[in-house]
């Protein structure tokens, strides 16, 4: 519960349309900031960025922030930037940043303890399941296929995981769910989802019949609440999805 007295509550929503459309990966120059101050900065994430850096080489969202940095506040040493979460190279939405070590610190203890509230969006095939509910497996990675296997029971190796999901929308071939996350493990809403049968557009990995031209998948990082690390206000962040036309049908619920 979010408390109400002697606190300031900023919401942060954007709508960044200009911006969606100019390339397919995020830049310096038209990166989609949600909120920013002395201590955090918040992102809408395109499909295809990587957070940090990996094997591929490619340029990670967090040099392309502290190079927005640099240039924006025109600092002439090293940037400090932390990351704080992650999300699939696929998938698009929120990612927050820390800018100074104390946010770091504060932020990584904030998650560690699930504080932060997290709604996703996805997409997905027609599904015979409830319009609502919980969802529990155990998920085990597989590390050499870069992907988590979904069990109805405990087996060695894996990990409970927790969400619940509604539906919000349909469209004539897909629906769209909003989920919360009740835990933090590695492809959980895709796994979760694909072992249901609510398989999410595009994401071959879980099943999907067919690929998005872009490579992306339809889920989406939508909204992020939390307490700010160093002040006393809470923040609320939404992001509008990328600008294509099944999205652009969702926005319409």
């Amino acid at each position: 519960m979010w408390p109400t007295s002697n606190r300031a509550t900023f919401q942060v929503r954007k709508n960044n349309t200009e911006n969606s459309k100019k390339g397919n990966r995020s830049t310096p120059e038209n990166l989609e900031v949600l909120y920013e101050d002395n201590h955090i900065i918040a992102v809408n994430k395109r499909p295809g960025d990587i957070v940090q850096g990996d094997k591929t080489g490619d340029i990670p969202l967090s040099e392309i922030v502290k190079a927005y940095i640099k240039k924006k506040y025109e600092k002439p040493g090293a940037v400090f930037l932390g990351v704080v979460h992650r999300l699939d190279r696929p998938t698009s939405g929120i990612v927050l940043f820390a800018r100074t070590s104390k946010a770091l610190a504060r932020l990584n203890a904030a998650f560690s303890k699930k504080k932060p509230h997290k709604t996703y969006w996805a997409v997905v095939e027609s599904t015979p399941m409830a319009d609502s509910g919980r969802l529990v497996h155990w998920l085990k990675k597989n590390p050499q296929q870069n992907k988590s296997y979904a069990y109805e029971k405990e087996v060695p190796g894996s990990k409970k995981a927790e969400l619940t999901f509604k539906t919000i929308g349909k469209l004539d071939h897909y629906s769209l769910l909003e989920i919360q996350l009740l835990t933090g493990r590695h492809h959980q809403i895709r796994a979760q989802l694909g072992a249901q049968g609510a398989i999410i557009k595009g994401d071959v990995k879980y099943g999907a019949r067919r690929g998005n031209r872009n490579g992306s998948i339809h889920l989406h990082a939508r909204e992020l609440r939390l307490e700010h690390p160093v002040g006393n206000s809470d923040i609320n962040l939404i992001a509008e999805p990328p600008d294509d036309p099944v999205w652009n049908q969702c926005l319409h619920f």
